[in-house]
C-alpha cells in the first residue's frame, strides 16, 4: 500500500492511495459557494463527488465519460464522507470532491473513498475521523481482503465482494455493500477482518498526513 497527500497544487487538498494494483487520486475544492443555488442548505454544507475511471486504468480501454456505475460510486463516496466531515460547521457552502482511478484491479470504490478522505483532511476540513476503506470477501471457503479482479470473477466458487468503510477511532461503519451470497456468520467475520485491515490503512493515512505537514513546517 502507498499513500501520499498534497499532490495536486491547485486543489485545496489532494491525495493518492494505492493498494495492490488499484490506484486512486482525489482532489478537494472548497468550501465555496453552492452551485446550483437550490442545493444550498442553511444549516450545513454539502459534498458533491465526481468519480471517474481514466480510459487507461483497465486493460480493455474504459469508455470516457460518466456512466451510471460512476454516478453510483460517487454517491457512495459522498454518503460516507457526509459521516466523516463536520458539514454543520460550514453552512451554505459546497465541497467538491473529484476522484480519478488511474489503475484498476477491483476495489476501486474503496481506494477512492480512502483517497478522498485523506484529501479532505489535507484541505483542512473539520472531520470526525478519517475514513479507511477496504473490500473483503469469500472465495470458496476462504475469507480474505482486497480481492483482485480475477478473484471477484471467480464465480465457480461463488465469490463474494463486500466493500467496507470505517471511522476507526469511532468504531463506526460508513460503507457496507454486498455483491454475491454469504451467510450472516461469514458476513460478521468479513466485517471483523475488514476492521483489522482498515486499522492498517488508517495508520498509513495518518503517516501520510503527518509527513506532509511535517515537510511543510520545515520549509
Amino acid at each position: 500500500m502507498e499513500a501520499e497527500t498534497g499532490i495536486i497544487e491547485n486543489a485545496n487538498g489532494s491525495a493518492r492511495f494505492k493498494i495492490g494494483k488499484t490506484e486512486a487520486i482525489a482532489a478537494v475544492y472548497g468550501p465555496s459557494e453552492v452551485k446550483p443555488k437550490h442545493l444550498e442548505k442553511v444549516d450545513r454544507g454539502i459534498i458533491l463527488c465526481k468519480y471517474d475511471m481514466m480510459p487507461f486504468s483497465v486493460p480493455d480501454r474504459a469508455k470516457p465519460g460518466i456512466d451510471r456505475r460512476d454516478m453510483e460510486i460517487g454517491e457512495v463516496i459522498t454518503n460516507a464522507l457526509n459521516r466523516a466531515v463536520l458539514l454543520e460547521e460550514m453552512p451554505r457552502s459546497m465541497i467538491a470532491v473529484n476522484v480519478y482511478v488511474s489503475q484498476a484491479d477491483a476495489g476501486t470504490r474503496c481506494a477512492s473513498l480512502t483517497a478522498a478522505s485523506m484529501a479532505c483532511a489535507d484541505a483542512g476540513l473539520p472531520m470526525r475521523d478519517l475514513v479507511a476503506s477496504v473490500a473483503g470477501g469469500k472465495i470458496g471457503d476462504s475469507i480474505c481482503l482486497d480481492l483482485t479482479k480475477e478473484e471477484e470473477d471467480f464465480h465457480e466458487a461463488a465469490a463474494t465482494d463486500v466493500p467496507m468503510g470505517f471511522l476507526p477511532s469511532k468504531n463506526e461503519i460508513v460503507l457496507l455493500q454486498l455483491d454475491g451470497k454469504v451467510t450472516r456468520e461469514d458476513l460478521r467475520k468479513i466485517i471483523e477482518i475488514g476492521k483489522m485491515g482498515a486499522a492498517r490503512i488508517y495508520e498509513l493515512e495518518k503517516k501520510a498526513l503527518k509527513r506532509r505537514f511535517l515537510n511543510e513546517s520545515k520549509t
